[in-house]
């Protein structure tokens, strides 16, 4: 079975971004090394976590190979809104599809900083995304920190411009929003779980809330890393990694903590 046919039963989600951090060759060794510790790992196993890794474009078919037997899916970290044509030097995501990829990151806030990339664009890849039978990951988040309920605001702005844009575009699907508060992003440490779990809470029942998006959740990113999602409300689905999850050691105690999570939330369910 292969990692996306039972996302939308996982308990909780956990991705990775390489950035442009590891060369090809470094990414695909993490990439083995990440599914040797996916293999040994009882909740990604049996689909309690749906797991992720997104690495640079070279190395995702590689990466598709390596990963997809140990349950873990992979994608890329962007794509073109349109699927084929003369737009040099841009990536389609039916070639992300065709590549093994089963995600793309979306809205980034370097892509929005950097790229110029506004609310239009991110819809339209949204659209893409769907459209080609990828989960967009959706990053949403504030620029200066606040009050949780103007975080929400303004995220809550960001989702329904994405998704408006795609529904108009006529598709809708699955998504992970990944709430990255932008001034966390890089940061010595992320937002307080408080705050954290405060505007999760919000943004996950808005999402959910939506036509088409009742298995869509919410997770977290900005300066993530081993300890966090111990300290976080069960609202938050899970975490979006990045140079914290560098060290794949560093990623199984991310597993260990969430697979652990789940248990205790199991057993004061029962």
């Amino acid at each position: 079975m292969s990692p996306a046919a039972n996302s939308v039963a996982a308990k909780a989600v956990i991705g990775v971004s390489l950035k442009m951090y590891f060369g090809h060759s470094r990414s695909i060794d993490y990439c083995r090394d990440v599914a040797t510790i996916a293999l040994k790992h009882p909740a990604v196993q049996n689909g309690d976590i749906e797991l992720f890794v997104l690495p640079i474009l070279p190395a995702l078919p590689e990466a598709a190979r390596i990963l997809g037997p140990a349950r873990v899916g992979t994608g890329a970290q962007d794509i073109f809104w349109e699927d084929q044509g003369a737009y040099t030097g841009e990536v389609g995501g039916k070639t992300v599809a065709e590549l093994g990829g089963r995600y793309v990151e979306v809205g980034h806030a370097e892509r929005r900083r950097i790229f110029g990339e506004d609310d239009e664009i991110i819809g339209r890849k949204t659209a893409a995304a769907y459209r080609n039978g990828l989960t967009p990951v959706l990053c949403v988040g504030e620029s200066t920190a606040g009050s949780p309920e103007e975080a929400i605001a303004q995220c809550t702005a960001e989702i329904d411009a994405a998704l408006h844009r795609a529904a108009t575009a006529g598709t809708v699907g699955r998504t992970i929003v990944a709430y990255e508060p932008q001034w966390a992003i890089g940061a010595p440490e992320p937002a307080t779980p408080g705050y954290i779990s405060a505007v999760v809470r919000g943004l996950d029942a808005h999402l959910r809330s939506l036509p088409g998006q009742e298995t869509s959740r919410v997770i977290y990113g900005g300066s993530a890393g081993p300890g966090l999602v111990t300290e976080l409300d069960t609202a938050v689905a899970g975490l979006f990694l990045g140079r914290f999850a560098h060290d794949p050691a560093a990623l199984k105690t991310i597993l260990d903590e969430t697979a652990a999570r789940l248990e205790v939330t199991k057993e004061v369910a029962a």
